[in-house]
């Protein structure tokens, strides 16, 4: 978001309290790259938690790239993550108290803000957001139409059904801002330096050791990316994939309009896809337009210093007079001024933040996707954190630079496609079940065609296309009507986890990524990082977690011996980077291990349902009975002309395998089974039954569900840790302490509610005896169990016996209305698992 509440000429003069040197030292333990919110917020950060020794290199002055005009609102929006609400509310607080730390004022005021909702969809998403995020102190309250008219009386609320009001957010000056962040870091000991742009991140043996200069080199034990909009080109000098592209941003200031408050509460419309806030007695209108415009898709000028884009009069105006709908009398006041300037975005809109995966004490924090004012702060205290103590103190899953370790989403044309669609996505209404719809097909399965065919609808996931349901014809399939209620495609998903459950279906599960991991020390350094004893017979089959030295997860997969020294590892496709990030920084010095990506060369076709071993049969002369083909073991069988990888495994909680395939043979052995499996009824299945099968079975998913806060004995996987195993493992002793306090507190559970009406799609609050005691991590529903269906961390005053869990009075919130519901520490379909293990 963008504002002149700061001019060129300000953001230059308001460097006061700075006295800027030209000697740069040889050495520091950190140096920053940028000198703007972000990298001025984790010297601040680095230094409040002990490191003083901190260098922020800028290439221009201080804000001089995208913070000084930034509109500085502080507000939250619709948050849908906990470390959302954890990263806002800390840097709302620090704000508000910075000036009173530092003696510099920073501009914060306190004016509140507005959300409209004008049609039940957008109501019922800002209900649900609003019972999430009070639960993190962010205060808001519904208000009607007539009260929000009260508080933004130049607004035009006729068509609102309802409002929500926050009366602690408001908006601060972002040069201002950064320039005390800047001072509170400098009177502990950082030095920052202007006009000097950094040439080079220097490296040794995989790791930075510095950075290089026009003025000399810098020999650091840390370095930082926070260079913003140049982030990708700094990165990529250093062989460091981060998929950034600027983007035009747009806004308009009216003249003087009568009688506007300067407190006027700030007002976010996503139906216009428009923001407005008082500014110098005008008013501010910001879009997030629907059509955005890439800006400079090749390279970011260096030059550009406080620099401004010129406007696209004709692309805006229409979005423009959508805006002044909700404001009318901004329509007809005169024009102040037209800004265009860019922001930065990445391709799934959440940041960039990490160690490299290529590059270890090398840092990354950017691609804020215009929130850098009102994230800073928090992404700045979890940097210096994660720098200082070697773990991140926030759920990383999300935003972790390598989650686009492989290279992808980073290619011209795809910045330039998928930008078009990334403001108004940032900023509009959301629904369950949303995809990008720009710069589709990165990453296709073999069976892709087959699927369309067949009648699927595709979603993207980490840049997969996944079929998510399956239509009766491939028309039906092309379009998707969202909503928060059951979707148009509610009876076909049925019929899908019905064939599970009752037949047998197959699904398509090639973006789950794969690995060989081979060599003499193979299995010893696999037993290093996991929980659970991998170091079995060839053809075993074992469910582990892996976690850091805090006990936290950092993969929950399977890990399959192939042969004394290779081993096969599946993982899911939103762990794709990390997984294989961890597994390299983790090979010893020592150890002779080679790990190979076999991902894009394997198809996965999972064969699941009662009906399963009777389809695999009729195309297999391998026996697959129980006794010759048990339960979590692995072997090469036949399946008509060709040889592939089975292992007897489920993530639906059914009879079944997961093929893996040489992409050479895939179309063909699908084939073969669906004709094979006609008379059975087997069926195709989407990704929206496999989240309704794995739910009633309560498995977990890392990323998901479960992230690196959250560790295997609260999430109720105490069986996958074999905490007396040889040799231990990484995290074994912080949760052998956990394991030794007894029953926890704090415990994952499954839920099901008693009415069979509402939906949970997470984020639902928990009540037990009607106390807040967690929330619903992830929701669908279990038409085998006959309601919707979830699972959620629970944290109680005392140990959460079973006693306590089965006899307690459960509730789910629901968009302000609670639900009872049914707890169970077990699984609450097949929790002996016999249908797994016939």
């Amino acid at each position: 978001m963008t504002s002149t509440a700061c001019s060129k000429r300000a953001a230059k003069v308001q460097l006061r309290g700075f006295s800027m040197s030209d000697q740069l030292p040889s050495h520091t333990q950190c140096v920053i790259i940028g000198g703007g919110s972000l990298g001025c917020n984790i010297a601040y950060h680095l230094t409040k938690f002990g490191m003083s020794d901190v260098v922020v290199l800028e290439r221009d002055k201080l804000t001089s790239g995208t913070t000084w005009h930034a509109a500085g609102e502080i507000v939250p929006a619709v948050l849908g993550n906990e470390w959302e609400c954890e990263l806002y509310t800390y840097g709302r607080n620090l704000i508000a108290g910075l000036e009173e730390e530092t003696g510099l004022a920073t501009g914060f005021r306190q004016v509140g803000y507005i959300q409209p909702a004008d049609s039940p969809e957008r109501l019922e998403e800002l209900r649900r957001g609003a019972a999430f995020m009070r639960r993190f102190g962010i205060e808001m309250h519904e208000i009607t139409a007539r009260e929000a008219t009260e508080r933004f009386p130049v607004g035009d609320f006729s068509d609102t059904i309802s409002a929500f009001w926050y009366p602690l957010e408001g908006r601060t000056n972002p040069v201002d801002t950064t320039q005390a962040l800047a001072r509170g870091a400098r009177s502990r000991g950082a030095r920052v330096i202007e006009d000097i742009p950094v040439r080079e991140i220097l490296t040794a043996n995989g790791r930075a050791i510095g950075v290089r200069t026009d003025k000399g080199d810098i020999k650091a034990e840390h370095v930082v990316i926070a260079a913003g909009m140049w982030s990708r080109e700094v990165g990529a000098r250093a062989g460091i994939n981060l998929p950034l592209q600027a983007a035009e941003h747009y806004y308009l200031i009216t003249e003087q309009l009568e009688g506007l408050d300067r407190n006027l509460p700030l007002l976010e419309d996503a139906h216009s896809w428009a923001y407005f806030r008082e500014e110098t007695g005008g008013l501010l209108v910001g879009l997030f337009e629907p059509d955005a415009a890439a800006w400079n898709v090749g390279s970011i000028p260096g030059d550009f210093t406080f620099g401004e884009i010129e406007p696209n009069w004709d692309r805006v105006l229409p979005h423009l007079e959508a805006a002044f709908r909700r404001v009318p009398s901004a329509a007809n006041a005169g024009v102040r001024k037209l800004f265009c300037g860019p922001e930065s975005f990445t391709p799934d809109l959440a940041p960039l933040v990490g160690e490299a995966p290529s590059l270890r004490n090398c840092w990354v924090a950017a691609g804020l996707n215009s929130l850098g004012i009102l994230y800073g702060p928090g992404i700045g205290m979890a940097l210096a954190r994660w720098i200082i103590d070697g773990f991140c103190p926030v759920d990383h899953t999300s935003f972790n630079v390598d989650r686009f370790a492989d290279g992808s989403h980073n290619t011209p044309a795809f910045r330039r496609d998928r930008t078009k669609e990334l403001l108004a996505k940032s900023f509009g209404a959301h629904f369950p079940n949303d995809t990008f719809k720009t710069a589709r097909g990165l990453k296709r399965s073999v069976l892709y065609d087959r699927l369309k065919s067949a009648g699927a609808h595709f979603v993207e996931s980490h840049g997969w296309e996944q079929p998510d349901w399956f239509a009766p014809s491939p028309d039906e399939a092309r379009l998707e009507t969202y909503s928060w209620g059951r979707q148009k495609w509610w009876d076909w998903h049925a019929a899908e986890h019905r064939a599970a459950r009752n037949g047998a279906i197959l699904m398509d599960m090639s973006s789950m990524a794969k690995f060989l991991v081979q060599g003499r020390d193979a299995a010893r350094f696999l037993s290093r990082i996991s929980c659970n004893d991998v170091d079995v017979t060839p053809g075993r089959v074992v469910y582990t977690a892996w976690t850091n030295e805090m006990g936290g997860f950092e993969a929950d997969l399977t890990v399959t011996r192939l042969s004394e020294d290779r081993f096969l590892v599946v993982v899911g496709e939103n762990s794709h980077g990390h997984t294989e990030t961890w597994m390299r920084r983790h090979i010893a010095a020592d150890e002779f291990v080679t790990i190979t990506d076999v991902t894009p060369g394997t198809t996965q076709i999972n064969v699941h349902g009662p009906r399963a071993r009777d389809l695999m049969q009729r195309v297999s002369t391998v026996d697959l009975s129980n006794e010759a083909f048990p339960f979590m073991t692995a072997r090469e069988i036949d399946i008509g002309y060709f040889n592939v990888v089975a292992l007897r495994v489920t993530y639906v909680g059914e009879l079944g395998w997961e093929l893996h395939v040489p992409n050479l043979h895939a179309v063909q052995v699908y084939d073969l089974l669906k004709e094979a499996g006609r008379d059975l009824g087997v069926r195709d299945a989407g990704m929206q039954t496999l989240a309704s099968l794995r739910l009633e079975k309560a498995y977990r998913d890392f990323g998901v569900d479960v992230d690196n806060t959250d560790n295997p004995i609260e999430a109720g996987l105490g069986f996958a840790v074999r905490l007396d195993k040889p040799g231990g493992f990484i995290g074994r002793d912080a949760l052998a302490a956990l394991k030794a306090a007894g029953v926890p507190k704090r415990r994952m559970l499954q839920f099901l509610l008693k009415d069979p009406a509402p939906l949970l799609h997470g984020n639902e609050t928990i009540y037990l005896d009607g106390t807040d005691v967690g929330y619903i991590q992830v929701g669908a529903y279990g038409h085998t169990l006959g309601a919707a269906v979830g699972i959620g961390f629970t944290e109680y005053k005392t140990s959460l016996t079973a006693e306590i869990v089965n006899g307690g009075n459960w509730e789910i919130d629901i968009a302000g209305q609670r639900v009872g519901a049914v707890a169970s520490l077990k699984p609450l379909f097949d929790p002996a698992m016999a249908r797994v293990k016939c």
